[in-house]
């Protein structure tokens, strides 16, 4: 879903900025005084975008102000999603912890994702680690990155990182399943010379 929303995002971006950039550019383009095509919006300098004729032409028609305003409502309640998808937040902040008392306790997320990224550098081959907690406080999800020294097979990184790191954090929250997702990039290096 995160994947998703990233890919809207991007191309909502790109097409109201190339939109504006179209828009902009040609009335720039006019005002300086290049001719435009005869079905452009705007003839010459000295014209509107939206005139008096182009505004009231549907206002008698039955279908137009109701047409209009679902256009409207529609538009903005996908504003406001994007918006609410842009703005929440992406880290968990906390997780609910079962103490076996009934009760529970709350574990601050970027402890946890500290402690994560901390037992996973120390596995072998291992470079840099990057570790993040989204989801619910009941249903965690782990996102790592890691970032592998150049001999290091990536099979056996992420088994270690499976059987040891994420198992060591799903065990000690008391959390009975801790899905993950894994990237794992090479350290840049320069290329060996063989003699």
């Amino acid at each position: 879903m995160r994947a998703v929303l990233r890919a809207v995002n991007r191309v909502l971006i790109g097409v109201v900025g190339l939109l504006l950039a179209v828009l902009g550019g040609s009335v720039l383009a006019v005002g300086l005084g290049v001719r435009p095509p005869s079905w452009w919006i705007h003839d010459g300098r000295h014209d509107v975008l939206l005139g008096a004729a182009r505004r009231t032409r549907w206002r008698d028609a039955d279908w137009w102000w109701p047409a209009v305003f679902a256009v409207l409502a529609v538009l903005v309640l996908l504003a406001l999603w994007w918006l609410a998808a842009v703005l929440r937040r992406r880290r968990l902040a906390e997780l609910l912890v079962d103490t076996g008392d009934g009760e529970g306790a709350l574990l601050r997320g970027r402890a946890l994702e500290g402690v994560l990224a901390a037992d996973a550098a120390r596995l072998d081959g291992v470079a840099h680690v990057h570790a993040t907690l989204t989801g619910r406080r009941t249903a965690p999800e782990a996102h790592v990155w890691l970032q592998l020294e150049p001999d290091v097979d990536p099979g056996t990184a992420l088994h270690d990182l499976t059987t040891e790191s994420l198992t060591h954090a799903r065990e000690s929250a008391g959390l009975a399943k801790l899905p993950a997702e894994v990237r794992l990039r090479a350290v840049k290096h320069r290329a060996e010379r063989v003699s």
